[in-house]
């Protein structure tokens, strides 16, 4: 058994095509069904079942697909540890974010990162707080930056906090505040809203906010693309609460401070068990 063949069987199992997990392998089609026949003859069982059209996991498959994605996954550990142990950092980096992250240039971090590391693979996710916290803990994301609440910290995972911020009232030029110097949250109750979805971090910032001065809203628009949201309050169509700096240079919205906004605290998080070099040297552009 050899580890290729680890790799072709993932592949195969991911693409559920043959010629498309060929060319991800960067290898001719018949070479890889070559080896995934050898693979089967020596375990003695099919791990796939295949006609011209379709291919799936055979039961013997689905088994046989745990541990190879395991093997994998140490035999790369082991590639990048005994790099790190000779000064090479390598391997591959997970990370994750919220969209309104301002309080760092990510791309500007991850350009020092790859002039300092450039054998690095990264890969980039975007999603809500709550989600990336537990896929650091599950070991599925090596870093991620949040946006979270005031008073509500990361928990089971190690966090740096980067910066806090009280939200603006974003809305469209021709909206009925858009000329005052700033506005209350009972003044903005009134207009349908663009938040993030219902039960997120990002929407509990608002939610608690309103909760905290005893007032309704009405929330017509649920989302987690920041750029569709800010269109939507071009138009006219609702109000948000945001950071400040996504709406700065946007002339299609105004950004208004407000007397009574909500909080939030945005935090670089990991997980303390066993990062992975390539984790470590990350970190390592954040801490003085």
């Amino acid at each position: 058994m050899e580890l290729r063949q680890l790799r072709y069987v993932v592949a195969v199992a991911e693409t559920r095509n043959f010629t498309r997990a060929a060319a991800r392998c960067f290898v001719a089609q018949s070479a890889l069904s070559r080896q995934i026949g050898n693979l089967e003859r020596e375990l003695g069982a099919k791990l796939f079942a295949r006609t011209s059209r379709r291919v799936e996991l055979t039961p013997a498959g689905e088994a046989f697909l745990v541990g190879a994605r395991q093997c994998l996954e140490a035999a790369e550990r082991a590639v990048t540890d005994a790099a790190a142990a000779v000064g090479e950092v390598r391997g591959r980096l997970l990370i994750g974010t919220v969209p309104t992250v301002v309080a760092v240039d990510i791309a500007e971090v991850l350009q020092r990162f790859r002039e300092r590391h450039p054998q690095v693979r990264v890969g980039l996710n975007v999603g809500a707080s709550d989600a990336m916290t537990a896929e650091i803990a599950a070991g599925d994301l090596d870093v991620a930056f949040l946006g979270l609440p005031a008073g509500h910290e990361p928990r089971g995972v190690a966090a740096l906090e980067l910066a806090r911020e009280q939200l603006v009232a974003v809305v469209s030029p021709t909206h009925e505040l858009a000329d005052h110097d700033r506005v209350s949250l009972h003044q903005l109750a009134t207009s349908p809203f663009a938040d993030f979805p219902a039960g997120s971090p990002g929407r509990a910032q608002s939610d608690r906010a309103f909760e905290a001065a005893e007032l309704e809203r009405e929330v017509a628009y649920e989302m987690m693309s920041v750029d569709l949201m800010t269109r939507i309050v071009g138009r006219d169509l609702a109000v948000a609460l945001l950071p400040a700096a996504v709406a700065r240079g946007n002339p299609s919205v105004r950004a208004l401070p407000l007397t009574d906004g909500p909080s939030r605290v945005e935090y670089l998080v990991w997980s303390g068990f066993n990062p992975t070099p390539a984790t470590r040297a990350f970190l390592s552009t954040f801490r003085p």
